[in-house]
């Protein structure tokens, strides 16, 4: 499947000013920070992201439908609505005193790779944006990965989770038809799943040493159940990781419009409507 299902910008309705507990996770110190680390990497990481994609638009000019191009608008606002939300939320982890280590980080490497080539930085992108996507799928399909949070972060993340999978095919069709090949694709691909583990686990750790949770039982048993329990995260991502190195993939070969479809039926009312796809399924 060489399509996608139609995308929408959504403004959720959520109140961030209000704060949030400490352990909003459940309860659990361990999956709330590590999702903590993930929102800490979110705003400057989406705006390289439309940044890259925005810079590619010269090499597709004249090549590109209309619904490529539409598709290109809405992941730029779906990316832009993200950014701002993850940025609230992150002041809000300042307010509670915890360190973000990695917002730093990731400037400083863009900065650096200013001078890279664009068809480069759309790679990473649309890696990265496979990451994104497959763990968001996680988000939607598992209830363990959910269950317990606080309702407004669940919100949050299953908003965030969809429009991650309504959008996972955006970079990579724009680098395709670019003129991006294999082994741009796979190499930048396995940099940058280096670099956003990598990332993630130390963010983590700096978050949990802030919170005094790092060296307790029940951080560590946590952590290997959410990795390695029935529906851990090892189980989920290893099959989509090795998927992406074929040299016919595509984010749609992976169809989740069941899961798409199941959370839009049941969150129409945390969300206020933007913008749509003209294939976009009609909403009450």
């Amino acid at each position: 499947m060489d399509s996608n299902p139609g995308m929408h910008i959504r403004h959720l309705q959520v109140d961030l000013s209000r704060g949030f507990a400490r352990h909003w996770n459940g309860g659990d110190a361990y999956r709330s920070m590590l999702l903590n680390a993930l929102s800490m990497m979110f705003p400057t990481g989406e705006q390289f992201f439309i940044d890259s994609v925005k810079a590619a638009l010269p090499r597709i000019e004249g090549k590109a439908d209309a619904a490529l191009l539409q598709d290109v608008k809405l992941f730029i606002g779906q990316e832009a609505t993200h950014r701002r939300l993850h940025a609230q939320y992150n002041d809000e982890l300042a307010r509670q005193g915890l360190p973000n280590w990695v917002d730093g980080v990731l400037k400083r490497l863009i900065k650096l790779t200013e001078g890279f080539p664009v068809m480069s930085k759309l790679a990473a992108t649309a890696g990265y944006e496979h990451w994104t996507a497959v763990l968001g799928d996680g988000l939607l399909r598992h209830p363990s990965w959910t269950a317990g949070m606080e309702p407004q972060m669940r919100a949050i993340w299953r908003w965030h989770a969809a429009e991650e999978s309504e959008h996972k095919a955006v970079a990579f069709d724009v680098y395709r038809l670019a003129g991006g090949g294999y082994l741009r694709r796979v190499g930048l691909y396995t940099l940058v799943t280096l670099e956003f583990f990598t990332y993630a686990t130390v963010q983590s750790i700096k978050l949990l040493r802030a919170d005094g949770q790092l060296w307790t039982a029940a951080t560590w048993r946590s952590a290997l159940r959410f990795w390695w329990g029935r529906e851990g995260i090892v189980w989920h991502v290893v099959p989509h990781f090795l998927r992406y190195y074929m040299p016919g993939f595509h984010p749609w070969q992976h169809d989740n419009r069941d899961l798409l479809e199941q959370w839009r039926e049941g969150s129409r009312n945390d969300y206020r409507l933007v913008g749509a796809s003209p294939a976009a399924p009609t909403q009450a």
